[in-house]
């Protein structure tokens, strides 16, 4: 019964990820944590989950030329030994993974409200960066490299900013980027980095396959539904009924855990 509950809420989540394109850590993390398993099973099952449902994207997007090679090697430059680093710092400086279970928690909770912002003022960041003046390309790539590691770090730890930071840092930096560019830019950045940060995960034994198998077959098919129905949908509801959910849930990690 375990299993097919499972691919219920691997399903649930796929469906509104098509639906909405918020990333699935924002909401699949906080689930797993709910049905009881501990915050690096959660987080490192999830990275894996992640690494696997964005990796058709990426092929998508490079046909259709939606990708930035370019901001994409920038930001893994930055992001893929941030990424490591966190795990190296997981093993050795904490005893187990019960003695970082409360950083989990807490860096997952400042992640879910950051999302939740991202989520809410999406279309005003995007006015914001409109209407900014473009800065120098020396101190953007340092900023995109910066910006690379902060990610790597975060998401290692919660699996949470990959998909909706990602993107806000790229509309932030480069205003002038397109939305589909911005889009598939972050899901190519997004494949390698969940993926390293998973691999990660799995040499600390922090990966459940038979839950991440469970997750697969329920999502996969579900997120093909829910892009196909998407433009029957009503966005302007479910953004913000999904921002609600995730600030809530980012306040009792971040402040009650």
């Amino acid at each position: 019964m375990d299993i097919l509950l499972y691919i219920l809420a691997g399903a649930a989540v796929g469906f509104i990820v098509g639906i909405t394109g918020i990333g699935g850590g924002a909401l699949m993390t906080p689930l797993l944590l709910l049905f009881g398993f501990p915050p690096n099973i959660a987080v490192g099952t999830d990275l894996m989950y992640a690494s696997l449902t964005k990796a058709s994207g990426v092929i998508s997007h490079h046909k259709q030329k939606h990708v930035e090679w370019k901001l994409v090697k920038l930001l893994a430059i930055g992001s893929i030994p941030a990424a490591l680093i966190t795990g190296y710092s997981l093993q050795n400086i904490f005893e187990d993974s019960e003695s970082y279970e409360a950083l989990i928690k807490n860096s997952l909770g400042f992640m879910l409200l950051l999302t939740a912002f991202v989520v809410i003022f999406r279309k005003q960041l995007q006015r914001f960066t409109l209407r900014s003046k473009s800065s120098s390309e020396k101190s953007r790539d340092a900023l995109t490299l910066f910006m690379g590691i902060v990610l790597g770090v975060l998401v290692t730890l919660t699996s949470v900013g990959a998909g909706a930071i990602g993107t806000a840092v790229l509309m932030l930096l480069y205003p002038a980027l397109r939305s589909s560019h911005v889009v598939g830019t972050d899901i190519a950045h997004a494949v390698p980095l969940t993926a390293c940060a998973g691999l990660v995960h799995m040499a600390l034994g922090n990966v459940d396959f038979g839950l991440l198998f469970a997750l697969l077959v329920g999502s996969i098919p579900a997120i093909q539904l829910g892009s196909k129905v998407s433009h029957h949908l009503p966005d302007n509801v479910l953004k913000p009924l999904l921002a609600s959910i995730l600030f809530f849930l980012g306040a009792k990690y971040a402040f009650f855990s």
